[in-house]
């Protein structure tokens, strides 16, 4: 786990991975759950629990800027079973519709790393098709709409969350949807899709209609309910962003309000997903709700930069104890789809742009000892005597414990109180 100087909090997450869902990513068919989940425990993930279909998988945070989807997923049975994926839509160049001036976006850099919006019109918003409704049923998603749907199943396929507004609710000027993504002035008030109202902070960051005035979305966490997508909706303000992950936890911790989306933001998603993200809705909705893309607006004020990690095989080795050879390391790279250069057994790695977990030598070693499987690197005992074990501060933290026992306290652990028990904290 690497520490970058911000607050950084570890949790655990749970993706609901259906296995119908990953099997349109190979030509081969997958094996049974049980097996998927084997696989998984061995080299990736924790398994919550599985049947015929579904998988409770336990993302790390270290990987879950990518792995909180199902081309995550598939992405890393892919690599362990070694069964190659049949289109990497990620790794496909993206087009996206022209620009338009119907729409103007103005953001604060300060928070907004990036963020795609795109005005689409015509559309027919109404029940979803039954492909759409069976997908997200199958993790437990229930169908709203086609347009709300959409914008779920891309969520949960690749890992991007997205929004979507009912222009006809904003105030245009001039004929052009202005939105402001801003800081929220201290006291504003927001109701959300779902009913409650929440009073933000000047921490928070906002979405609002530039010329109303109006709320639209707590950025990167809850949709406003005055804006949201209804069965009149005609016209269509999409969204997808990438934020700056330290403020929206904060922002997310204060509201007390966590989503499937400020949870794929937290951890710090690539900039790079929102312009495919947009891609696939915008397919999406045309063929389920139709309507035209009138064009796109991107703000993408510092492109995020590609990453070289160079790593010998000596040193691969050395860090794990193990003896594989140059042909076991490339093997990895390549069922990885890892980039790389072999320069006298040296190589020179570029992880594709959604893997931000790959930064330093040690991570490249981490992916080679975990896909080889660590069953296949002998056991050792560590060399050298006994090192001397400081009790002092063990001992002074026994007199403390005491010292307030004594005095009628208790020593608890809060994490032990489960949300499933007699006792449960809100925020344990």
């Amino acid at each position: 786990f690497h520490f970058t100087g911000k607050m950084v909090t570890i949790t655990n997450n749970t993706m609901k991975v259906s296995r119908k869902w990953l099997q349109k990513y190979f030509e081969q068919e997958l094996p049974s759950t049980e097996v998927l989940a084997d696989a998984l425990t061995f080299h990736a993930f924790e398994i919550e629990g599985h049947d015929d279909d579904l998988l409770d998988v336990k993302v790390l945070p270290d990987r879950a800027c990518y792995a909180l989807s199902h081309r995550g997923i598939a992405g890393e049975l892919s690599a362990i079973l070694n069964l190659p994926i049949k289109a990497d839509s990620l790794h496909a160049p993206v087009i996206l519709p022209q620009e338009t001036t119907k729409l103007s976006i103005t953001c604060d850099s300060a928070y907004v790393i990036r963020h795609t919006g795109a005005l689409v019109t015509g559309i027919q918003v109404g029940p979803s098709p039954e492909w759409l409704q069976s997908a997200l049923l199958s993790v437990g998603q229930r169908s709203i709409n086609n347009v709300v749907d959409v914008l779920n199943y891309v969520m949960l396929d690749m890992g991007q969350p997205s929004g979507a507004f009912d222009v006809e609710t904003m105030t245009l000027k001039d004929g052009v949807a202005r939105v402001d993504i801003r800081r929220a002035k201290s006291g504003e008030k927001i109701t959300v899709l779902t009913g409650e109202e929440y009073e933000l902070t000047s921490d928070m960051v906002a979405f609002t209609d530039a010329v109303g005035g109006s709320l639209l979305d707590i950025a990167g966490i809850k949709g406003g309910l005055s804006s949201g997508v209804s069965q009149k909706t005609t016209e269509l303000f999409l969204s997808a962003g990438t934020y700056d992950p330290t403020l929206l936890r904060l922002a997310s911790q204060k509201l007390k309000l966590f989503t499937d989306a400020s949870t794929r933001y937290q951890n710090r998603p690539s900039p790079e997903l929102t312009a495919y993200g947009m891609r696939d809705i915008l397919a999406l909705i045309k063929e389920v709700a139709g309507g035209t893309c009138v064009g796109v607006v991107d703000f993408y004020p510092k492109k995020q930069e590609s990453t070289v990690v160079s790593v010998s095989l000596e040193i691969i080795n050395r860090t794990l104890g193990s003896s594989f050879s140059d042909k076991d390391i490339t093997d990895v790279f390549n069922r990885l789809s890892f980039p790389y250069q072999n320069k006298k057994s040296t190589y020179e790695v570029t992880p594709p742009f959604e893997r931000r977990d790959i930064s330093i030598p040690e991570d490249i070693v981490e992916e080679v000892g975990r896909i080889m499987g660590y069953d296949r690197i002998a056991s050792a005992y560590l060399q050298g005597g006994d090192l001397p074990v400081d009790t002092r501060r063990f001992n002074g933290v026994e007199r403390v414990r005491d010292f307030l026992v004594e005095r009628g306290f208790v020593e608890i652990s809060t994490p032990s109180f489960s949300h499933d028990g007699e006792v449960s904290l809100e925020n344990p």
